[in-house]
């Protein structure tokens, strides 16, 4: 077996950077000692200075007599010096600046190291940056840790999201399988096994092309291609109109529905309504038959809202966190009674979201469960 290969990126390097910049100070210094240098020659032959209808010439009829006097303040010596404390200052310069954009560097390899590892699919909880222990890069540091920690999240859920949809389209397709070959064999002489194949494949197929919507869903509003059609609605004449559907569908549940009267509502109406199908459809799922299930529209802090409680088995603590994410089921045993993808609930939360609306969740084990959605 081949084993894939993963390019092995060479470290990051900050030392031409500080070179170059050592550099840039150590040119600016120099241009200062020529300055300074220009000032004391001048000052140096100003006796030998005299004017001449408006001009200034140099009267020092004999040259050797400058150079003397060059030789005399040593300006030939300073001119060593002073190139000599050019090099000494880039050099210095170079470590220094080195040194300041060390944190920077490790910024850089940290992020590598990170790379890295998504690339290996194993992103480890400890590829963080160090303290630097500079104040100055405290903001930069907290922003690229709280970065990398979205980035493994984000791993995480896409290797989660993706696993978890191949398993939940692998039972359908097992099961359509199971009853093909079931048919190929005995389904032409039996009809009893004919009738429970063929409703059977029916059902799962009806499940599995509900799945591909509900993925086709998310992946469309993830990469942006779900738009919204905004208008002004009436939030009360909304949720009055998803009790008459529920109460028609549904005959084994009690619906109630309390008017919190005119509730203007800015959105795309047709989603909205969606999110409140679908948080009656999980309510009714966990809910007794007889039980009752209470819907209402209200306004919270000024904003409109609706809400969905139901009378049902509850959710605990611990899962309340957890309950919109994609796949999510709180209890397993109770999922296979249940039944449904666990997309819902991810998809009622991508609409409210989108709308610049939040979720409040009060739930009792055994008591019963109140989704209340608030939008802006």
């Amino acid at each position: 077996m081949s084993k894939a290969k993963t390019k092995k990126e060479k470290p990051v390097s900050t030392g031409s950077i500080a070179f170059r910049i050592g550099l840039s100070s150590g040119f600016n210094l120099l241009l200062i000692f020529i300055v300074i240098d220009i000032v004391l020659l001048a000052v140096l032959v100003a006796p030998g200075l005299q004017e001449n209808n408006g001009a200034y010439e140099l009267t020092i009829d004999n040259p050797d007599v400058l150079v003397m006097l060059l030789k005399e303040w040593k300006l030939d010596i300073v001119l060593r010096v002073e190139g000599l404390i050019v090099l000494l200052w880039v050099l210095m310069e170079t470590l220094k600046v080195r040194s300041k954009l060390r944190p920077i560097r490790d910024f850089a390899d940290a992020a590598m190291n990170l790379e890295n590892a998504i690339d290996n699919l194993a992103p480890a909880d400890e590829d963080q940056l160090l303290a630097t222990g500079d104040a100055e890069l405290a903001g930069l540091e907290t922003a690229v840790n709280k970065l990398m920690t979205r980035m493994r999240d984000s791993y995480r859920q896409q290797a989660r999201f993706v696993s978890d949809a191949s398993h939940e389209l692998r039972t359908p397709i097992a099961v359509i399988k199971g009853y093909a070959d079931l048919l190929d064999r005995w389904g032409t002489t039996d009809e009893k096994i004919l009738e429970e194949s063929i409703s059977a494949i029916k059902d799962e197929s009806e499940n599995m092309q509900h799945l591909v919507e509900q993925l086709l869903f998310l992946a469309r509003g993830d990469s942006g291609r779900t738009t919204l059609n905004v208008t002004d609605f009436d939030m009360s004449e909304m949720m009055k109109e998803v009790w008459e559907e529920s109460s028609m569908i549904d005959k084994s549940h009690d619906y109630k529905f309390e008017d919190g009267g005119a509730i203007p509502a800015k959105g795309d109406v047709s989603l909205i309504k969606q999110a409140a199908r679908i948080l009656i459809e999980n309510a009714s799922k966990y809910t007794p038959e007889g039980g009752e299930i209470m819907l209402k529209s209200l306004v919270v802090d000024g904003n409109p809202a609706f809400s969905v409680q139901d009378s049902g088995i509850g959710i605990s603590e611990n899962d309340i966190p957890h309950i919109f994410d994609r796949f999510y089921r709180a209890d397993d045993s109770r999922s296979k009674q249940t039944g449904g993808s666990g997309l819902g609930l991810a998809i009622a939360k991508w609409i409210v979201e989108r709308h610049g609306g939040h979720f409040e969740v009060v739930s009792r084990k055994d008591i019963g469960t109140r989704i209340t959605v608030i939008l802006p």
